[in-house]
């Protein structure tokens, strides 16, 4: 799908036609769409193409007077379905002379506010609008970044009543999103750099001013996301160890209790032998042999009792 917007009072807002459009949005946009706005704008055709890979890196490059930068924006599913709850997927900028054109094939909130119109008024240029994306991208990923911790605690306190592989399971899944969120804010931390020193977004002052507060909330997200995946890494060790600990005490008391009934067992095996035995004759043997036999293992749960295997 095509969407075009022009500027009208420092908001975007729909254009009838992309002649007439100061920013372009490709959303998971079909061959034949993207082949029209590749010829329109003489665009190389892996400007779009590179984007249907999911794992594809942030980037920045220039050709034919057009300026490539590929994002790595966090996404949330939120059905049950997917393997994890937070990921990232790549966002392609391009800036033409005239013209910014995004395309994605993920769907991403980073662009909603501004696709919908209710985006905090700015002076738009492409140096600004591009900034402001990136702003958003890290603001999103800082929210995200706290949801995902309150779902470690809350993950975390059942696991304190059940260690069950469900919760476990799920913390994995949480490590794994806050891996692909660390990798991305780190090659979007480069892009950043590069386009701090570039000579295209000193040609706006006001935006050469505000690329220091993206790289400032880029690394609070960075360092964020650095603190909770410590923590969750130091809790999947923890709750490792605690299951592991658990085993063994289970074992130590199941051992226990072998033992104790062993020694009735061996003692009534004994006197159940077609033999000549002791006390055979007596009226009261096998009251005598149970009593003997109860005696044992009484003592024997005294020594264990003693030692802490119950």
């Amino acid at each position: 799908m095509i969407q075009a917007y022009k500027v009208v009072d420092q908001r975007f807002i729909p254009a009838v036609t992309t002649e007439e459009a100061f920013w372009i949005h490709l959303e998971s946009p079909s061959p034949e769409e993207a082949n029209k706005i590749l010829k329109k704008y003489n665009l190389p055709e892996d400007f779009i193409s590179d984007l249907q890979d999911s794992d594809e890196n942030s980037r920045l490059e220039y050709e034919d007077g057009a300026m490539l930068i590929i994002l790595r924006v966090p996404l949330y599913y939120k059905h049950r379905s997917a393997s994890v709850s937070f990921a990232t997927a790549p966002l392609g900028i391009i800036a033409t002379q005239d013209r910014l054109i995004t395309v994605s094939f993920y769907d991403s909130e980073v662009l909603t506010q501004y696709l919908e119109g209710k985006h905090r008024p700015f002076d738009i240029t492409q140096q600004s609008f591009l900034l402001n994306i990136n702003l958003r991208t890290a603001v999103y990923y800082l929210k995200f970044l706290k949801e995902i911790n309150r779902r470690t605690t809350q993950i975390e306190n059942e696991l304190h009543q059940s260690m069950r592989n469900k919760e476990l399971i799920r913390l994995l899944r949480m490590e794994k999103s806050l891996v692909y969120f660390n990798t991305s804010l780190k090659a979007n931390e480069i892009i950043l750099e590069r386009l701090q020193r570039s000579r295209w977004l000193h040609n706006d002052p006001e935006a050469e001013d505000m690329i220091d507060d993206v790289i400032i909330e880029n690394k609070q997200a960075i360092e964020m996301a650095n603190i909770y995946s410590s923590i969750l890494s130091g809790m999947m060790d923890a709750f490792a160890s605690i299951i592991s600990n658990n085993l063994n005490v289970v074992m130590k008391f199941l051992t226990s209790i072998t033992i104790t009934l062993a020694l009735p067992t061996l003692i009534a095996s004994i006197y159940g032998m077609n033999v000549h035995l002791p006390f055979q004759e007596n009226s009261y043997a096998f009251a005598m042999v149970m009593g003997f036999a109860i005696c044992m293992s009484i003592l024997l749960v005294v020594v264990f009792i003693r030692k802490k295997y119950f």
